[in-house]
C-alpha cells in the first residue's frame, strides 16, 4: 500500500508540473512574449555566438511552470534539451515564466567559472528585472542574452542597469553598489550576532541617563554600515532612518517615567543607580548584577555557518 501511495505521489507531481515543450530552435517562445522581430534577432545573435565560440546558449518562454520550482523546471529542461557541446558542458538556458513572474539563468558546469552565479544573478537583477516590470519582454530578454553573451565573451561583469535605460546608469545610494547578500543561513547567523550587539546598546542608550545621547550618536555609523551585508543598501537606509528618529523618540518617552526620573536623581545623588539589574555609574559604565544565588561567569563564542549555492545559475522574479 505504501509503494502504491508513493507512486500515485510522483505521479500527481508529474501531472502538475509543467511539459518541457519541444526544442524548436535558439529561442522556444512558448509563452509567446516575444515579438516576431525579437525572436529573429535573438536567434541571429545566439546562432553568430553559437558558431564562433561552440557556446550553446537558449531562450525558452513558458506561460507557467506549475507546482515546480524555477531550478527544478530550468534544470530538467536543461537536462532534457542537453545543451552545450558533450565534455565541454558549455550550454546556458534561459527561462521566463510570465504568469508566474519568475525567470531563470541555467549554465552548464563548463561555464561556471565565468558566468557565475553571482554574475547570472546580476544580469536578472540589474538588466531582465527592470524591463519585465515595464512589460517589455523584448528588451528584457534581448539585453539579458546580451549581458550573458558579453560576460562570456570578455568576462566584463553586467553594467549596473541596462544601457538603454534613461539615464544609462543606476543610481547607488551614498555611492555604494547593492552588494551580493550572503544565502539566508548565513544572514540570518550574522543578523543575530550584529542586531544583539547594536540592539542592545541601543537599548542601554536608551534606558540609560546621562550616557544616552552619547550613545545614539555613536552608534549611528555602526547602524548605517553593519546591516547592508543583511538586508542590503536600502534595507540598510530604512534601518538607519528608522533609528536616526526613533531613538530620541523612545528616548524622551522614557524619560517621562517615573522610574527614569528615580535613576537620574540617584545618579546625581549617590553617582550610581540599578536600571534593570546592571549598576551604573556617574561615568556612564556598568556592570551587571544577577541575584539568583550563586554566580557564574561564561564565555561564548560566534560561529557563523557556511552557505552553499546551488551551483549552475541564478533565479529571480519580478
Amino acid at each position: 500500500m505504501r509503494a502504491i501511495a508513493l507512486c500515485l505521489l510522483v505521479l500527481a507531481a508529474q501531472a502538475l508540473a509543467a511539459d518541457v515543450p519541444y526544442l524548436s530552435g535558439r529561442v522556444v517562445d512558448d509563452a509567446e512574449i516575444l515579438s516576431p522581430a525579437a525572436r529573429e534577432r535573438l536567434t541571429s545573435v545566439l546562432k553568430a555566438h553559437e558558431d564562433r565560440t561552440s557556446d550553446q546558449i537558449v531562450v525558452l518562454t513558458i506561460p507557467a511552470i506549475g507546482q515546480e520550482s524555477i531550478e527544478e523546471f530550468a534544470n530538467r529542461a536543461f537536462t532534457q534539451w542537453k545543451l552545450g557541446q558533450k565534455g565541454k558542458d558549455n550550454g546556458v538556458l534561459v527561462v521566463v515564466a510570465p504568469k508566474d513572474r519568475k525567470m531563470r539563468i541555467e549554465v552548464g558546469y563548463g561555464l561556471e567559472g565565468t558566468l557565475t552565479d553571482a554574475s547570472a544573478s546580476r544580469i536578472i537583477r540589474d538588466v531582465m528585472t527592470p524591463q519585465f516590470k515595464r512589460n517589455d519582454f523584448d528588451a528584457g530578454i534581448e539585453q539579458g542574452v546580451a549581458a550573458i553573451i558579453a560576460r562570456l565573451a570578455g568576462g566584463a561583469e553586467p553594467a549596473a542597469k541596462a544601457a538603454a535605460d534613461e539615464g544609462g546608469f543606476k543610481v547607488n545610494f551614498a555611492g555604494f553598489e547593492e552588494p551580493e547578500l550572503p544565502p539566508w543561513p548565513m544572514r540570518i547567523l550574522l543578523g543575530a550576532f550584529i542586531f544583539g550587539i547594536i540592539g542592545l546598546f541601543t537599548v542601554i542608550g536608551v534606558l540609560t541617563p546621562g550616557v544616552g545621547w552619547f550613545l545614539y550618536l555613536f552608534l549611528i555609523p555602526f547602524w548605517a554600515m553593519f546591516p547592508i551585508i543583511i538586508v542590503g543598501v536600502k534595507g540598510a537606509l530604512v534601518l538607519l532612518a528608522i533609528y536616526v528618529i526613533g531613538y530620541p523618540v523612545a528616548k524622551l518617552i522614557v524619560g517621562r517615567m517615573p522610574w527614569y526620573a528615580k535613576a537620574k536623581d540617584e545618579i546625581k545623588r549617590k553617582g550610581s543607580t540599578s536600571i534593570g539589574g546592571f549598576i551604573v555609574n556617574s561615568g556612564g559604565s556598568s556592570s551587571g548584577s544577577w541575584s539568583s544565588g550563586s554566580s557564574s561567569s561564561s564565555s561564548g563564542g560566534f560561529s557563523g555557518g557556511g552557505g552553499s549555492s546551488g551551483g549552475g545559475g541564478s533565479s529571480g522574479s519580478w
